[in-house]
């Protein structure tokens, strides 16, 4: 039953990327190619009509980039009218898995900031495209420690917390706190379950606690969160 697919929308400026992308995703019997766009404003369209659940999204695009339009898509134009306009809020919002072909990136802060729930090499290979649109389907977020670093080294050279609010933060335990901290600094859940001596399930428990707390999407924005409110600092 296609209604139980993961439904995909790709956006790329390269025909040969959607065409190939798509090939193979519409091979794997849970994952389904709805639409496709050439640039991020035909993507706006494309999208709201379709509903997808993930969008692979290009950075570098001619009449709006991807970063523009995640931006637009998660936090400032909702997809259907009358929908919140609240990032994280609304649940119809696709999640979006940005199309990179460097790692190091020089948009990834800002399309960590935007909503985006990862990167993907142009180069990966079929399997790792696949596992992505999995990873992100269900709501965790796919960020390499290559890229989990950059971000870090960003707010090194931004300097002093963006938000100097840390209200929110007085809500977790002092075991919540801890486990975000190890978060921001790239650390995934099995290393933090090791430095803790917990299970990896109550590593997973408390930052979805984390998470719903803090009115957060996912990893990424859990990141940029803990550096911008000063909780964590880079060398820290």
């Amino acid at each position: 039953m296609t209604d139980s697919r993961i439904r995909v929308v790709i956006v790329d400026d390269q025909g040969m990327v959607r065409t190939g992308f798509g090939v193979f995703l519409n091979s794997q019997p849970d994952i389904e190619v709805v639409g496709e766009a050439s640039n991020g404003e035909e993507a706006l369209r494309v999208i709201a009509g379709l509903r997808p659940d993930v969008v692979l999204m290009d950075v570098r695009m001619p009449v709006m980039d991807g970063l523009e339009a995640t931006r637009r898509l998660l936090a400032g134009e909702p997809a259907e009218p009358g929908a919140s306009g609240e990032p994280g809020k609304n649940d119809d919002r696709p999640k979006v898995l940005m199309l990179t072909t460097f790692d190091l990136d020089d948009y990834v802060y800002e399309a960590l900031r935007a909503g985006a729930s990862g990167f993907l090499l142009k180069d990966a290979s079929a399997a790792e495209l696949s596992d992505a649109v999995r990873i992100i389907a269900a709501g965790d977020a796919l960020l390499s420690p290559s890229v989990t670093r950059r971000l870090i080294a960003e707010f090194s050279r931004l300097g002093a917390p963006r938000s100097p609010s840390r209200t929110r933060l007085e809500e977790l335990t002092e075991r919540e706190t801890e486990v975000l901290t190890l978060v921001a600094r790239g650390l995934s859940n099995t290393e933090i379950a090791t430095e803790l001596v917990v299970a990896e399930q109550t590593v997973k428990t408390h930052f979805g606690r984390i998470l719903m707390k803090l009115g957060l999407r996912d990893r990424p924005q859990a990141i940029v969160y803990a550096y911008e409110t000063g909780l964590v600092r880079p060398g820290g």
